[in-house]
C-alpha cells in the first residue's frame, strides 16, 4: 500500500519502502539518500501517532507574514491528551474539559443552578441550633421547607458532618418510630420561584430535560425516594428513587427528569416547582419512580421512611437542580455574601435593627423604619418577638429617650418596613428619632416573603 499520508509511515525505518507511490526502497537510491528518507519517515510516524512532538506548534498565515504559536509548558508532570469535541459549537461558547482531557463546547458563563442554598450554608432562623419539627409545614434552614403530618416525629438542623469540599449539611433526626397512616407524609422540600423555571418551557413540547444532583448520608440503607412536581397547582408530579448502599456514608446520586409538556407551571412570583426529598408517605402516596403522573405521589413504591426509626439520622448537601441530561460538579463559586442575599429575597431577619424616624409634636404617635438590603420577592408579613423588659425600649430624638408603650407593622412594601410606636410621652417638638434598646430587651424582626 502506497504511503500517502503520515498515519501510513512506520516507526520502524526499513519498513518505510515508498512515499506516496514512489519506491525508496534499498538499492533504489543511494543508500545515504533512501536511508534518510526512510529515518525521516519513521520520525513523522512517531509524530502522527503521537510518540514524539515538538514542544511548539507554528501555525503561518496565508503571507507567512505572522503566526501563532501553541507551546508546550516547560515542565510537564504527566502525558495529557486533549480530544476535541465535535462540531464548532455555537456563538460565545468557549472549550470546557470535564477533567479526563474530553474537551466539549460550554456556554461562558456556567449552567446555573435552580436551587438556592444548596450546600446548606445559610440558616438565618435557627443559627444552627436544633429545630423540633411541629405539624403542617414551615421552614428550617433557608429556602429548606419542611412539612409534617404530626408534630414532634423529627427534628431539623443545620450540621457540620459533610463530605469532602462542603461546610455545612441539613441533618434530619427521627424522634420516634412512627408508623405512617396511608395519607400521611413527611418531608423536605426547596419551592422554587415560576420566574426562575421559565426558561425550562415546562407545559409545552419545547420542555427541557432537567438533571437533579445531590450529596447524601444516612444511618439508614436502602431505597429512598423524593419527588420533583409542579409546586402550587398539584397535577403534575415525578417521583424518583435513589439507593443508599452503605450507612453513615455521603453518596453522590443524580436523577435525570424528562421535562413536562403538559400541566401548568407558573413562570410568576408564585411557586413553579418544588423538588422534595421524602422522610415517610403512606401507601396512598406512593406509585411509579421515573414516570409523570397528574396524581399526588409523593415518593415510589418500597422507599424507606425515615420517621419510622428513633433515632434515624439523614444528611443532605450539594443539592443543585440544572438543565440539561448531565450533572456537572457543584458550583461553589457564590460567594457567602451572594448566597445570602438569594436567602433574603424570601426571608430576612433582624436582632435590635436600626430603625430610624421621626417624632411628632405633642402626639405620642410616632414612625420609624427601615430600608431592607434585598427587595422581596413580594410585600412581606413582619413578626417581632420581644424578650427582657419593653420598658427598655425608646425612641432618641438626640436629646431625650421617649419609653415606647407598644410597636406595630403599619407599612409594608418589598423594599422597606415602617412600624408605628406609642410613646408613653409626648415630645414638644417634632425631631428625628432613631429606635433604642438597652441590652436587657432583644427585639428579633422575621421579614418573611416565601413561596
Amino acid at each position: 500500500m502506497a504511503k500517502d499520508k503520515l498515519t501510513d509511515y512506520d516507526a520502524t525505518a526499513s519498513n518505510n519502502t515508498d512515499v506516496g507511490g514512489i519506491s525508496v526502497a534499498e538499492g533504489m537510491l543511494p543508500s545515504g539518500v533512501n536511508n534518510a528518507i526512510r529515518e525521516q519517515m519513521s520520525h513523522l510516524a512517531d509524530f502522527a501517532s503521537g510518540t514524539s512532538g515538538v514542544d511548539v506548534l507554528k501555525l503561518q498565515d496565508d503571507t507567512d507574514t505572522n503566526s501563532i504559536k501553541l507551546q508546550a509548558p516547560a515542565s510537564v508532570t504527566a502525558d495529557t491528551t486533549f480530544t476535541m469535541p465535535d462540531g464548532d459549537g455555537s456563538a460565545d461558547q468557549v472549550l470546557k474539559t470535564d477533567g479526563a482531557g474530553q474537551l466539549g463546547w460550554a456556554d461562558r458563563h456556567a449552567n446555573p443552578s435552580l436551587i438556592i442554598n444548596g450546600a446548606m450554608t445559610i440558616d438565618q432562623r435557627n443559627s444552627g441550633s436544633s429545630l423540633t419539627v411541629p405539624s403542617g409545614g414551615g421552614y428550617s434552614l433557608d429556602r429548606w421547607a419542611y412539612y409534617s403530618a404530626q408534630a414532634s416525629k423529627f427534628t431539623i438542623q443545620q450540621s457540620t458532618e459533610t463530605p469532602t469540599g462542603y461546610k455545612n449539611s441539613l441533618l434530619v433526626t427521627s424522634s420516634s418510630a412512627y408508623t405512617v397512616g396511608a395519607s400521611e407524609s413527611f418531608s423536605v422540600r426547596q419551592y422554587i420561584e415560576g420566574q426562575n423555571i421559565a426558561h425550562l418551557e415546562f407545559g409545552n413540547s419545547n420542555a427541557k430535560t432537567v438533571t437533579l444532583s445531590f450529596w447524601v448520608r444516612s444511618s439508614l440503607t436502602g431505597s429512598f425516594g423524593g419527588v420533583f412536581w409542579d409546586g402550587v397547582a398539584g397535577t403534575s408530579f415525578y417521583p424518583f428513587s435513589y439507593t443508599i448502599s452503605s450507612a453513615d456514608t455521603w453518596e453522590q446520586k443524580t436523577v435525570t427528569i424528562d421535562g413536562r409538556q403538559s400541566g401548568t407551571w407558573a413562570t410568576d412570583i408564585t411557586a413553579g416547582a418544588a423538588v422534595q426529598f421524602s422522610l415517610g408517605a403512606g401507601s396512598s402516596l406512593l406509585g411509579t419512580a421515573d414516570a409523570w403522573t397528574s396524581s399526588e405521589i409523593l415518593a415510589p413504591t418500597g422507599s424507606t421512611d425515615v420517621v419510622a426509626t428513633s433515632g434515624a439520622t439523614w444528611h443532605l448537601t450539594g443539592v443543585q437542580l440544572e438543565v440539561g441530561e448531565t450533572a456537572t460538579p457543584f458550583d461553589h463559586s457564590r460567594s457567602y455574601g451572594e448566597e445570602l442575599a438569594l436567602c433574603q429575597r424570601y426571608y430576612q431577619q433582624y436582632l435590635n435593627p436600626p430603625l430610624r424616624g421621626a417624632m411628632s409634636a405633642g402626639s405620642a404617635a410616632s414612625r420609624a423604619g427601615m430600608i431592607l438590603p434585598v427587595p422581596m420577592r413580594a410585600t412581606p408579613s413582619v413578626t417581632m418577638t420581644q424578650t427582657g423588659s419593653t420598658s427598655h425600649a425608646a425612641l432618641f430624638n438626640g436629646a431625650a429617650s421617649y419609653t415606647i408603650s407598644s410597636i406595630q407593622a403599619s407599612y409594608l412594601a418589598d423594599f422597606c418596613i415602617e412600624f408605628d410606636f406609642n410613646l408613653a410621652s409626648a415630645p414638644a417638638a417634632a425631631t428625628p428619632a432613631a429606635l433604642y434598646q438597652s441590652s436587657t430587651l432583644q427585639s428579633k424582626f422575621a421579614v418573611s416573603a416565601e413561596l
